[in-house]
């Protein structure tokens, strides 16, 4: 993948499974909560018209701090900066495919996220659910290390703030903008 300096070898990483936990959210309303963007805005999904391409991960990795421990063992947690710059990417196809917006959101800092956001040259902002009140309202799978409370990754589709379409477990992550575009241009 182009942009992030290095390759995974998906097939030495666990594949995560469908274990249901998103099957709920085709059909919702994203709840009216204000989500803090790398841009320094306040971002409500809810009030969003049009289409909004939302790619939700575990945790960005910071050059110089570890992971925490056991990150490459638990399925689908690896893969947040190759899964970030296929979207920088594909930006501008995204766009002309159709889709309004498009944002990354983890459970990170906004600091940390917006650290994130420049160090890979995004196009778009990242949002931070820091205080999981997105994954709380809307019940997104989770699961927990040693560094906090992480969002399995998924990506949601919303059409003028309802969930459309749903993308769980996404594998390889780097292959999530392209399977949203063929999405797109089937839809």
């Amino acid at each position: 993948m182009a942009g992030h300096g290095f390759e995974i070898d998906w097939s030495e990483l666990p594949t995560p499974e469908d274990d249901g936990a998103a099957a709920h959210l085709i059909g919702m309303r994203v709840p009216a909560l204000a989500l803090k963007a790398t841009d320094g805005q306040d971002v409500m999904l809810s009030a969003l018209s049009g289409v909004t391409v939302l790619y939700i991960y575990p945790m960005t990795g910071t050059p110089g701090l570890a992971l925490p421990e056991g990150w490459n063992e638990i399925p689908g947690a690896r893969g947040c900066t190759p899964q970030s710059c296929a979207y920088r990417d594909r930006f501008a196809e995204l766009r002309a495919a159709g889709t309004d917006y498009v944002f990354g959101l983890s459970t990170q800092s906004p600091d940390d996220q917006s650290a994130a956001a420049e160090r890979l040259h995004l196009p778009f902002a990242l949002l931070s659910d820091q205080d999981q009140a997105l994954a709380t309202a809307l019940s997104l799978p989770m699961f927990d290390t040693s560094a906090g409370r992480h969002h399995k990754r998924m990506t949601l589709i919303l059409r003028d703030g309802v969930i459309a379409q749903v993308f769980y477990p996404v594998f390889p992550p780097d292959a999530d903008a392209a399977r949203v575009m063929d999405w797109l241009a089937a839809s």
